[in-house]
């Protein structure tokens, strides 16, 4: 559980160190033209990290989530020593695209390992979902401040560097000490569906970052990209149909927990992934604080959240409760965000950012043991890292919405109200639709006929 905890603390590290040093790597690699390719740097990353997901889920199940996980902490850990060597734009561009293909599967093939490594009867409810609290929290708030410390104080490349003797403590640890035996899973993988699932992410990515942005939404570059998402996305469900070995299994879809979570996920991404990006915008552009004052803000999210998931770790909640409750704090949290004025306090702010925190421990990883609890065990790569697969798509989408809204709505202030506003109603959305799960016993308790179906 250690090495999969540093895993974790890895994979949230460099989810928010690599942004205070943005200003600095194209100052030093392309100061003339760099600033135009900020858009790719941060595309090839979340783009790589989203579109193997599916791909990973699928390879736990074939051929086991240890393999897997050492390959894709080694994969992480190759691009990073690329992208500290990196020696201009377009070299670091593609670096972190294979920094980002291992990145993607930090978080969600570690979580198929601890599916794997807890107890079958264990809901997740108590002591490691604290520690999950702890170390997300302290990611959160320790990323900013370690990558600003690097940028200021020493040189941009050790914030990709810093990540190779955590990584090979992590791998020394995995080959020692991990042992998790195989399920008999098909060793077959549907690399058709991979590769229909992979490129109608990308296309809706691109469509969600590009457009209202670099391009106009009835541009003929943003049109081409929404009906290659419509054609790729409806060749995969065909294919998936007839692949004997479907990369995301129609079947979890037949699981009314499983179906629900992804719904709800995806949801609850929009909301927070938007919201949390232009609550920095708004510091930042319409309140003419500093970037790096606007950088501490985000510790009292993670505050709130590490002291929640300590506080609450002692009522043993079901998943619904706990997402009820997550989602009306984090509701609440946003709509007194969508109140703020020129003249709101920094304090009410951050007050408000410390509930959203208390809201968002409560929505930590629930899904994820929903899932889990509910899929077949032999399934148990795919429905994990579909929950992760979902979180991204829905993040995507709403980064985009609440961009044109942003732009729609004409000043900094009036728009993030409006960002906030939404992102509030999206929660309420998402608390409705958890009133409505029913985990079943966990799969490996449960007896063959009470397994839905495989495929």
């Amino acid at each position: 559980m250690f090495v999969c905890l540093f895993t974790i603390v890895l994979a949230i590290l460099d989810q928010n160190i690599v942004s205070a040093a943005i200003v600095p790597i194209v100052r030093d690699l392309d100061p003339v033209h760099g600033v135009d390719q900020v858009a790719w740097l941060v595309a090839a990353f979340s783009l790589a990290a989203t579109v193997v997901l599916p791909l990973y889920g699928r390879l736990c199940d074939a051929w086991g989530p240890k393999e897997v996980f050492l390959g894709t902490v080694l994969t992480f850990l190759i691009g990073s020593v690329l992208c500290g060597a990196a020696q201009s734009m377009g070299q670091l561009i593609a670096f972190r695209a294979v920094q980002g293909a291992g990145a993607g599967g930090l978080m969600s093939v570690t979580m198929v390992v601890i599916a794997h490594l807890r107890d079958p009867d264990d809901d997740g409810s108590r002591g490691s979902g604290a520690l999950a609290g702890v170390v997300g929290g302290l990611g959160m708030a320790v990323g900013p401040l370690i990558g600003g410390l690097f940028a200021e104080h020493g040189h941009w490349r050790w914030i990709f560097y810093v990540n190779v003797p955590l990584g090979v403590l992590i791998l020394a640890g995995g080959v020692l000490v991990l042992r998790i035996p195989r399920h008999g899973g098909s060793p077959h993988v549907d690399l058709p569906g991979a590769a229909l699932i992979g490129g109608a992410s990308a296309a809706l990515l691109l469509l969600c970052d590009w457009g209202g942005d670099r391009y106009p939404w009835s541009s003929p570059a943003i049109l081409g990209l929404g009906a290659a998402t419509v054609a790729l996305l409806g060749a995969f469900l065909w294919w998936q149909r007839r692949s004997a070995d479907p990369i995301l299994p129609p079947g979890l879809f037949r699981v009314p927990a499983v179906r629900d979570s992804f719904i709800i996920q995806a949801v609850v991404g929009a909301a927070l992934v938007g919201s949390i990006v232009f609550l920095m915008v708004y510091l930042q552009a319409g309140r003419g604080i500093s970037a790096g004052r606007a950088g501490t803000f985000p510790a009292f999210l993670a505050g709130g959240l590490a002291l929640s998931a300590l506080a609450f770790n002692r009522f043993r909640w079901s998943v619904r409760t706990s997402m009820v409750i997550g989602t009306l704090c984090a509701a609440a949290a946003l709509g007194g965000l969508a109140l703020t004025r020129d003249d709101t306090s920094f304090w009410l702010i951050r007050a408000e950012l410390v509930l959203l925190g208390v809201g968002f421990a409560q929505l930590l990883g629930k899904l994820i043991v929903a899932v889990q609890q509910a899929a077949p065990r032999h399934q148990l790569g795919a429905a994990t890292t579909g929950i992760r697969f979902f979180q991204s798509l829905g993040g995507a989408i709403g980064a985009a919405a609440f961009g044109s809204l942003l732009n729609a709505m004409g000043t900094i202030t009036a728009g993030v109200d409006a960002v906030f506003a939404v992102a509030a109603l999206l929660m309420l959305l998402a608390g409705a639709l958890a009133t409505r799960l029913r985990t079943p016993a966990p799969a490996a308790a449960r007896s063959p006929a009470e397994v839905p179906a495989r495929g």
